[in-house]
Formats: structure tokens, C-alpha cells, sequence
């Protein structure tokens, strides 16, 4: 055997054997008015799955237009990290429910 095609068998070997990274799920809870926790962290690729407690729909907002995710009442919904940055949202039915959230590369 070629020492090129060693060399290729132990390429492909050691690619198999790379453990791909796998996708977290963030949970951020609505409840009583309130945003839980009020900054929480992701990674590009993770999913923030918001939970909606209360008995009022809600939304989470992006304050610059990254996200609008819509929550009827005792639902939950979802939105994947597609980009790095720090982004505060709200909910636009009650403006005093602020938080932010923290996505690294």
C-alpha cells in the first residue's frame, strides 16, 4: 500500500470518528407578567423555545427586528439562533416584560 492511501484511509478514519456538535434547547418561561430568566445565553444553531405560563398571550420581540415570536396563552413557541450578538426584546402587548439574549458563535 501507497503511503498516500495510508494516509487517506487515516483521514477518512479519523473523520468518522469526529462527534458532531449537537444543538441545545434554551427554555425562557412567561409567567405572571414576568420574563424568566431576564438574560439567558444561546449558540448560533440552538433553539430558544419560550413558554408562556400565563393565561394572556405574549410575544417575544426583538428591539431590532431579529425576532417577532407570537405566544398565545399556555403555549409555547420557538425561534433558532441563526446569528452571533446580544439582542434585548419585549413583549409588545406588555411593554414592561423586558429581557435580553445573549447569542455566542
Amino acid at each position: 500500500m501507497t503511503p498516500g492511501r495510508l494516509l487517506s484511509i487515516a483521514a477518512i478514519m479519523l473523520a468518522s470518528m469526529v462527534v458532531p456538535a449537537h444543538a441545545a434547547t434554551v427554555q425562557i418561561t412567561m409567567e405572571n407578567l414576568e420574563i424568566k430568566p431576564a438574560e439567558a445565553s444561546a449558540k448560533v444553531g440552538d433553539t430558544v423555545e419560550w413558554i408562556n405560563k400565563d393565561v394572556v398571550a405574549h410575544t417575544a420581540t426583538a428591539n431590532n427586528g431579529d425576532f417577532d415570536v407570537s405566544l398565545p396563552a399556555k403555549k409555547s413557541a420557538t425561534f433558532v439562533v441563526k446569528k452571533a450578538g446580544a439582542v434585548n426584546y419585549y413583549c409588545r402587548f406588555h411593554p414592561n416584560m423586558r429581557a435580553t439574549l445573549k447569542m455566542e458563535p
